[in-house]
């Protein structure tokens, strides 16, 4: 039996007419059992229907833990909030990469490599001077990606180890850079080349913030913030990114085409997007004057399409063990940074409301980690269009990790779910001059 394959010990019974069907009981090491449906169509003919797969388990996987109703989060067995105390974004990196925590001899050979391949090939400024000025930077990173695999034909060699590897490598490495140049091209500045001599954060943010007419010097708070964010959002199990990462994947498309696909769809204002639609509400309710039983009633009120973000999450129904850790990040950076904390004051009064009104607590609508991550990159100083792209360099080793179990796992097959067709039964063509 392999890690990710959890022993399968009991079955459950499942009566279709007069047929009884025996489908195995798969345990999970933290109880989270599930039904094998996986002989389901063949033996009975059927299939399960469950729209955006709430109760579809598409892997085994032994990567990320996640219990919504007890609010608990665990890579590789290790909770979140220890790694967020105690450990780097690479560190954490290596260890949903590779299974474990890296002896020091490990880490600093993991960071060298990674910090070895920051550079991006010349000829990509031809690619980014391509795009338009207002170019969103998620489609400019998602396109720089996929495109970089033209760079190294190596990448196909997905059976590769050595080739994998270094695919991760430059990965990890690059999409910084290439979420900076797009930053870059967005506001019209030149372009900063990564500086090796800097730590993971602080060199996204020196390739962010940097001009060529002045020095800019990193400020330890809002890097190490910033390495925190990046730790939250490292893995958070099978979403809809993850998912289309594997989906792609499953194709035996190459890692960089499965990554720039989950760049894609974490794109989405429901995913990724999340963060930046909480800070625009934030801004309504500071435009309206601060009136925030307004707002709170507008949301409140059924009739009414405006919806308070970050509040609630699909899978969490208590509270989101990455939201409380990055409160505390928010203090930090707003003092730090000396941001203008009106939306802060305003999230703190929001959050307050949400805790103590009936309506959201018997909803469990509680803050989650989009709540207080834009305002942190608000105050850092980045425009609301580069939140996501922050996200997705979080997200990558995630992403990485789980392409690499899906495709050592012999259970993979190539995803294709299946449909119950609801359309017009079989007819006749009808000629043209006829209809």
């Amino acid at each position: 039996m392999t890690a990710g394959s959890p022993p399968t010990t009991d079955a459950a019974e499942l009566r279709v007419g007069d047929r009884t069907l025996s489908l195995p009981v798969v345990r999970g090491t933290e109880g989270d059992d599930a039904l094998d449906i996986s002989r389901l169509r063949a033996e009975s003919g059927l299939i399960t229907l469950d729209p955006g797969f709430g109760n579809t388990g598409a892997a085994t996987s032994a990567i990320t833990f996640l219990d919504g109703e007890a609010g608990v989060l665990r890579y590789r067995g290790y909770p979140i909030e220890q790694l967020a105390e105690h450990s780097t974004f690479l560190e954490v990196a290596y260890l949903l990469v590779y299974g474990d925590l890296p002896t020091q001899e490990q880490l600093n050979s993991f960071v060298t490599e990674v910090t070895h391949h920051t550079l991006i090939r010349e000829e990509m400024r031809n690619f980014f001077d391509s795009f338009p000025t207002d170019a969103h930077p998620m489609a400019v990173l998602a396109s720089g990606v996929v495109g970089m695999s033209t760079f190294y034909p190596d990448s196909q060699n997905i059976f590769d180890a050595d080739a994998v590897e270094v695919t991760i490598n430059r990965l990890i490495a690059k999409v910084p850079t290439l979420a900076a140049w797009s930053f870059k091209k967005a506001v019209g500045q030149p372009y900063v080349y990564p500086r090796n001599d800097l730590g993971y954060a602080p060199n996204l943010l020196h390739m962010m913030f940097a001009v060529p007419s002045e020095d800019y010097e990193v400020d330890p708070a809002v890097a190490e913030a910033l390495d925190l964010l990046l730790i939250l959002h490292a893995d958070h199990e099978q979403n809809a990114s993850t998912s289309t990462v594997r989906l792609v994947g499953s194709t035996h498309a190459n890692l960089y085409a499965s990554i720039s696909a989950g760049i894609s769809a974490l794109w989405g204002p429901l995913h990724g997007g999340a963060n930046e639609a909480v800070i625009n509400t934030l801004e309504q309710i500071v435009a309206d004057g601060g009136n925030l039983q307004k707002w709170v009633d507008k949301a409140k009120d059924p009739n009414d399409s405006f919806r308070l973000a970050g509040f609630g999450h699909r899978v969490y129904k208590n509270f989101d063990p990455r939201a409380t850790i990055i409160k505390r990040a928010a203090d930090r950076v707003l003092a730090a940074t000396g941001a203008d904390d009106d939306l802060f004051e305003v999230a703190q009064r929001l959050e307050e409301v949400a805790l103590n009104d009936e309506y959201f607590v018997g909803r469990k609508l509680y803050p989650n980690v989009d709540f207080y991550s834009g305002l942190i990159y608000r105050a850092i100083g980045f425009p609301k269009n580069m939140y996501t792209n922050c996200f997705a360099i979080g997200r990558l080793p995630g992403w990485i990790a789980q392409w690499k179990e899906m495709m050592s796992s012999p259970e993979t097959k190539i995803g294709r779910p299946r449909q119950v067709y609801v359309g017009t039964g079989s007819r006749d063509y009808v000629a043209i001059e006829q209809r």
